[in-house]
Order: structure tokens, then C-alpha cells, then sequence
């Protein structure tokens, strides 16, 4: 296999929440592949797993790095004011459709302007972005200064609404790496006459059981467990509405509430307002070994995923495909890409978006048939683990970098 000398260009890294990015560069490291990760942005401040606190950390820019990047900005602007105006309008002049995005897609085509130098100075063949935000506007400038070929992934809220800009990108990529199938015609539908430019490589499974799960479902209440980031697209909220239902038709259960965001405190207010407050609680954002050991010990994971009103959705959140690997039994709503993997009947169960009465109802199922339950949750640890094997998708990723180099050679 062809190595490929990389340079990977988070906005943050490592990120607790992004497990799925540090699995795929610790893989593709492992696969002897130089990988440089340089990232957009200064260190977060966050718990991290023992195995992300252990790898060599990135090459971060974020606010200290200010000068290096006007400095090579301004020495590029001066030797060519032209072109250098010319890619401006080209990365920027398209719109982003929010002063957010804007903002983050503003600091990556200066910042572009210093990782095009530091791939020289490394010997970089491919530049890639694990997002098609910010990091893939960064990659898109440093591919044109160098002539180094760039490539990006589209995942979830980064093309979902797609900004104005997503076209340029996909006409200047290499190629565009989607890790669901329910996002290919969404992102070939940019990409003109070169669909094939859009490849299918599903994410790298980042969390393994860190102990056995019991044989059988202990006594006493449902255990659920949900999982993620405190935002209007994880659709806690229905969920919550699903376990007043439960409690209503004497369904024993308790809530584990997993994560932190914005919506924390409406949701806060709305178990209140339930009375559900004695059987849901909120841990805060759990670490992976934490994660792995709440997966052991609860009944099912529920996965209450929304489209929001501008279009913003997860692809498949990472969180299904981890609780199948543990053997927890999912139940979901059927949104993006998240019944490749929760195939109703055969690996979990699947309903509507924001219909608590069937949230409720699969989640009673669950409960009332605990051998089902178990039968479904196994089929769907064998499907994760052909789906997302860690190895296999990391020598697909790998072998798109390698028959693109040899291209721009």
C-alpha cells in the first residue's frame, strides 16, 4: 500500500465528542501512514480518555498563532495581491449562511495561508478535512497555494443546511468522503457531472466494551441511557415526553441523561414540569470509560434524533454504533442515516421523528420482551462490527489518498 504523507485539519483535536475523528488518525497512523493533524484551533479544555490524553498532541494554531498566519497571509498577498484577492473572492465570496459559520470559515482562509507553508516544509501529498465547514475552506486555500490536492468529509450539520460555499468545495476537491449512504445524492447533487467524486466510507467504531455485559437484564426499573450533545437535533425533549408516557402506563424506569449543551437548562425545567425528577438524572458529559460502563449497565439506548427547521441533522450519531458494540439493545427515529444501522426488526427499533407515543411504545417493547430485545441488540453488534471495522475503513480512506497522490504525481 501506498503512504502517503497526510496533514489532517480539525478545528479541534482531540474532542471528546469527536471520538470518531482521533480513531480514524490514530488508525491510519497505525497503518503506517505519516499523519500530521494540525488543528484550527487552540487546546479545549475537556475530560479526555486515557488513549486520546496519550497521543502525540496536534500542531494547534487558534489565537496565539495569529501572527505567523497574517505574516504569511500578507507575504503571500504582496508577492501576488492578484491572485491572492482572486482566491479570496473564491473560498469566501459564496456566503456561509450564518455570521457563525461566517466567522469560522473567515479564520480558516488566513489560517490556510500558514498550513500551506507547513506542507511544504513537511513534504504533505494530500491535505484532508474531517468536516466540510471551516477546516475544509482551510484545506481548499492550502491545496490552491500548493498545488497539493485537498480532499474533505460531510458528516451532519456541516452540510445540513449546505452553505453557498459547499459547491466550490466539492468542484475544487480531490474527492468528498461521506460516511452515509442517506448522504450520497445529497452531496452528489454538487458535484455536477463527477458524482463518482463522492465516495461512501462509514466512520471507524471508536469505543469497545470495557467490560462484559450481564448475561440477562437485572430486576427492578428500565434503565435507559441517551447520550449527546444538549441541541435541538438529539431531540431529548421527545424523549422526555416518551417517559412521562411510560410513567403514565406504569412503566418502572430511570433516565440517564448523558451530556451538556445549551438546551441543558430547558430540560432541566422540563423534567421538572413532568414531575420526572426522581427517575431522571443528568451526569453531565461522561468520558469514554465512563460511557462504556453506563452502556454495560443499562437496558437500552434511545437515540430520539430530529431534522431541525433549517435542515440541521446527524448523520448516524456515533453513540448507535458504540452501545451496539456493548450490546445494548437501540431504539431510534428513523432520520438520515440511522436506519443503515437500526434496521427495524432486525437490529433495533425504529419510529418517527418527534413521536413521543412511539418512543414510548418501542421503549415499553423493550421492557416487555427482554429476550427480543437481546436478539436484536446481537444482530446489530455483528452489523457494526462488519460496517464500521476500524482497519478496513481506514485502508478504504487510505486507499482514496493513495490513488489521488499518484494522480497529482
Amino acid at each position: 500500500m501506498d503512504r502517503p504523507r497526510i496533514v489532517s485539519l480539525p478545528l479541534w483535536f482531540p474532542k471528546a465528542s469527536e471520538t470518531f475523528v482521533f480513531r480514524e488518525v490514530k488508525v491510519l497512523a497505525g497503518l503506517g501512514l505519516p499523519v500530521t493533524v494540525i488543528s484550527l484551533y487552540g487546546d479545549l479544555s475537556q475530560p479526555l480518555s486515557p488513549e486520546m490524553r496519550a497521543f502525540p498532541a496536534p500542531e494547534r494554531l487558534g489565537t496565539r498563532a495569529a501572527p505567523r498566519i497574517l505574516a504569511a497571509f500578507f507575504r503571500e498577498f504582496l508577492r501576488r495581491p492578484a491572485p491572492t484577492l482572486a482566491l479570496a473572492r473564491r473560498c469566501l465570496g459564496a456566503g456561509f449562511g450564518s455570521l457563525e459559520r461566517f466567522g469560522e470559515n473567515l479564520w480558516a482562509f488566513f489560517a490556510g495561508f500558514l498550513v500551506a507553508r507547513r506542507c511544504l516544509e513537511l513534504g504533505v501529498e494530500h491535505i484532508h478535512s474531517p468536516w466540510a465547514g471551516g477546516s475544509a475552506t482551510a484545506a481548499r486555500v492550502a491545496s490552491r497555494l500548493t498545488g497539493i490536492p485537498f480532499s474533505f468529509a460531510a458528516r451532519a450539520g456541516d452540510i445540513h443546511p449546505p452553505e453557498a460555499a459547499l459547491a466550490g468545495k466539492v468542484a475544487d476537491a480531490a474527492f468528498v468522503r461521506v460516511n452515509n449512504a442517506a448522504n450520497l445524492p445529497h452531496l452528489r447533487a454538487f458535484a455536477g457531472d463527477a458524482p463518482d467524486k463522492v465516495r461512501l466510507v462509514y466512520n471507524s467504531l471508536s469505543l469497545a466494551p470495557r467490560g462484559e455485559r450481564p448475561a440477562a437484564r437485572a430486576p427492578g426499573p428500565l434503565r435507559i441511557l441517551a447520550a449527546g450533545r444538549f441541541v435541538a437535533t438529539k431531540g431529548f425533549s421527545y424523549l422526555l415526553d416518551a417517559c412521562a408516557l411510560l410513567r403514565d402506563r406504569g412503566v418502572d424506569f430511570r433516565l440517564t441523561l448523558a451530556g451538556d449543551g445549551g438546551l441543558g437548562p430547558a430540560l432541566r425545567r422540563q423534567v421538572r414540569s413532568l414531575g420526572l425528577g426522581e427517575r431522571v438524572e443528568f451526569p453531565g458529559f461522561l468520558s469514554h470509560d465512563a460511557l462504556s460502563a453506563a452502556m454495560l449497565r443499562a437496558d437500552v439506548l434511545a437515540v430520539p434524533c430530529v431534522v431541525d427547521s433549517d435542515g440541521d441533522r446527524d448523520g448516524i450519531p456515533n453513540v448507535i454504533m458504540e452501545a451496539l458494540a456493548h450490546g445494548l439493545p437501540v431504539v431510534a427515529t428513523d432520520v438520515a442515516g440511522i436506519a443503515e444501522v437500526v434496521r427495524p426488526g432486525e437490529t433495533g427499533r425504529l419510529v418517527s421523528e418527534r413521536d413521543a407515543e412511539a418512543l414510548a411504545g418501542a421503549l415499553a417493547g423493550i421492557a416487555s420482551d427482554p429476550a427480543e430485545a437481546a436478539r436484536l441488540a446481537l444482530a446489530g453488534r455483528r452489523l457494526v462490527l462488519e460496517l464500521f471495522d476500524p482497519e478496513a475503513n481506514a485502508r478504504r480512506l487510505a486507499g482514496l489518498f493513495a490513488a489521488h497522490c499518484r494522480e497529482a504525481r
